[in-house]
């Protein structure tokens, strides 16, 4: 049985006060759920203060993006070494936004993930297609490719320290959400691409999340199906009654 995982992406929100009043508000309401592994990825001037109101708890603290190279001349990049320093215990690689806006390519997402896993964070990789994508009917071709251009180089062992999160980038942010029908079914195709790549065991044991305009009252019909191992959520994860409603699908 695979445990789930519900992690909140707060992108570019939230001052130090406002994070530590989130969890403020937060803990109370997640202090019993331990059902599921908790994670929010605040910016990188939050972290400080997110580990600091989390400590105690089961929340784990993740960084929204981190660079490859453990130092250097990388004027306004921060290193996996300085995330875990900070307290995280995860990074977001490759999120569609990061793609789109800063330019990441499946590469830069394998030269990420190999420097996450040097530095003892738990990856949380993103993959997904685009509207254009999903409507000429390529959706299974981009999430192949990505898939197997940004765990390239990665043994199964690799590999299980992984998550995996399916943003179809047509619903983020936009109130689309993909069927669970549908999100189950390019979970599936996930899991099988990991049994070609590594191995039987390594797919059964991989935690797909989905991500895309995931809310309280949609968390329940995602989580209902088997190949759904949680959530990467956006805008709801802001709010503290709203992100434990989800938090509290069960």
């Amino acid at each position: 049985m695979r445990r789930p995982v519900i992690a909140g992406n707060w992108k570019m929100h939230k001052t130090q006060a406002e994070t530590r009043a989130f969890f403020k508000a937060f803990k109370p309401l997640v202090a019993a759920s331990s059902h599921c592994d908790i994670i929010v990825a605040p910016p990188f001037t939050a972290i400080g203060a997110a580990v600091n109101a989390a400590k105690g708890t089961v929340i784990s603290i993740a960084g929204q993006n981190a660079f490859w190279k453990p130092q250097g001349a990388f004027t306004g990049e921060v290193s996996m070494l300085m995330l875990a320093e900070a307290g995280c215990r995860a990074v977001i690689i490759g999120h569609s936004e990061r793609r789109e806006y800063f330019g990441e390519t499946d590469a830069t997402v394998n030269s990420k993930l190999k420097a996450a896993l040097e530095a003892g964070l738990q990856p949380i990789v993103c993959v997904g297609e685009n509207k254009g994508e999903r409507e000429t009917g390529c959706t299974e071709e981009v999430i192949e490719r990505q898939f197997e251009n940004g765990t390239a180089t990665l043994t199964a062992s690799d590999f299980s320290r992984i998550l995996i999160a399916y943003e179809p980038v047509w619903a983020i942010g936009t109130g689309l959400t993909a069927t669970p029908e549908l999100a189950a079914a390019v979970h599936a195709f996930l899991r099988r691409l990991a049994r070609r790549r590594f191995t039987a065991e390594a797919a059964s044991e991989a935690r797909i999340l989905y991500g895309g305009s995931v809310k309280p009252d949609n968390i329940r019909s995602l989580m209902a199906h088997d190949e759904i191992d949680g959530a990467l959520v956006g805008g709801a994860s802001l709010d503290a009654r709203s992100f434990s409603g989800i938090v509290n699908f069960q």
